[in-house]
């Protein structure tokens, strides 16, 4: 069976900030990988600074895909600032769909003011947040995963993905979280990202195994997982390594078209 598949989770750039990691390498990957369409996050401003430029970085990211149906642009927000509100009206206005939120490499509590000003305002815009969940070497009070729980509460009607699914250290506070929240219309999903195991076994920082997998789909539904690449640090090889190990599932075919992009096309509007 073919799936049309339209992944979240790209991370692009200038090419003077990763050469690896711009629009047109990441073109070349949805060819090598059979991917109709993706979204791609535009650079975190603390990455552009390191290299001198001070440029827009959703203004950026907005132009460069300007009139490229394959791609749907996820805009960033700089957290150092105070108008908030503005930034993430301005990711609207843009024609942006949602925005990428790492709350360990950029330092904020997803429960902290500025947080909460973000929010509010992607919930009135209809914007999507995409969270990182996992370690990633900050103060784990700030984004332990089991508080995206107040998240959901505090914004009824904020949609999310929890990326990684908590990695292989958060698994189930990401998986409690998700179910906690099972009212309709949804608003937590599971982001499939980065989900191959080592070649020897043992697990990384973001293993999970098939049956913790097959639990997602048990206790949340077919349609609540979205499948990510995390381009540009996950290769070709290794993303038709996932897109094959989530076809090889032992799950319904229906959740299989869900996650490969039918659950990320009905929540952003988007044809595949």
């Amino acid at each position: 069976m073919d799936y049309p598949i339209f992944a979240n989770h790209a991370h692009v750039s200038p090419a003077h900030i990763r050469p690896g990691g711009t629009v047109e390498k990441l073109k070349e990957l949805m060819a090598d990988c059979g991917i109709a369409k993706a979204v791609c996050f535009a650079p975190f401003v603390e990455r552009l600074r390191e290299m001198g430029d001070e440029q827009n970085q959703n203004r950026w990211l907005a132009n460069e895909i300007a009139g490229d149906n394959s791609l749907v642009g996820f805009g960033t927000v700089d957290f150092t600032r105070d108008d908030l509100r503005e930034q993430t009206e301005e990711v609207a206005a843009l024609g942006l769909r949602g925005i990428k939120i790492h709350p360990a490499a950029q330092e904020i509590s997803i429960v902290g003011e500025k947080a909460f000003a973000v929010y509010e305002a992607a919930q009135r815009l209809g914007l999507f947040l995409s969270f990182h969940t996992g370690i990633h070497w900050h103060r784990i009070k700030d984004y332990q995963p089991i508080l995206f729980d107040e998240v959901a509460w505090h914004f009824p009607k904020l949609r999310f993905s929890m990326e990684h699914i908590g990695g292989y250290h958060f698994f189930r506070e990401a998986l409690a979280v998700i179910c906690n929240n099972r009212d309709e219309p949804f608003q937590v999903y599971a982001g499939w990202t980065s989900i191959q195991n080592p070649a020897d076994g043992l697990p990384g920082a973001w293993s999970l195994t098939d049956d913790e997998l097959r639990t997602v789909i048990r206790q949340t539904g077919n349609d609540r997982s979205i499948f990510g690449l995390d381009f540009p640090f996950r290769n070709a090889a290794t993303i038709q390594a996932d897109i094959a190990r989530i076809v090889g599932l032992e799950i319904p075919e229906e959740a299989k078209t869900a996650i490969l992009g039918g659950t990320l096309a009905a929540l952003l509007g988007v044809e595949i």
